[in-house]
């Protein structure tokens, strides 16, 4: 199993996701943070399981949220680059290094 990179603007992306979420109940906090821990240990476990977006990352998508998760492969690890709304631009987070 290869190691799982996050990048700090994703972890950013998960907090202000959460954050909205808190606004309405800790308990709709508390499971966004549950799928996004599911999805991420999926990613790490399974990285061939998810399918390919356009961009040509694998994309991870939530499932009681409309949110999903793009990393990317590499030889060496895997890494998160965005956690992003299903309607926000596709372009959103794909430029980040």
């Amino acid at each position: 199993m290869k190691p799982l990179i996050i990048h700090p603007k994703a972890a950013k992306d998960a907090r202000s996701i959460a954050a909205k979420y808190a606004e309405v109940s800790d308990h709709l906090r508390d499971e966004f943070w549950k799928e996004i821990d599911d999805a991420i240990d999926s990613i790490e476990r399974y990285p061939e399981r998810h399918h390919y977006d356009p961009s040509g990352r694998r994309r991870s998508n939530l499932k009681k949220f409309p949110y999903h998760i793009i990393f990317e492969e590499r030889l060496e690890c895997n890494r998160v680059i965005v956690i992003r709304h299903h309607h926000r631009n596709p372009r959103y987070g794909l430029n980040r290094k």
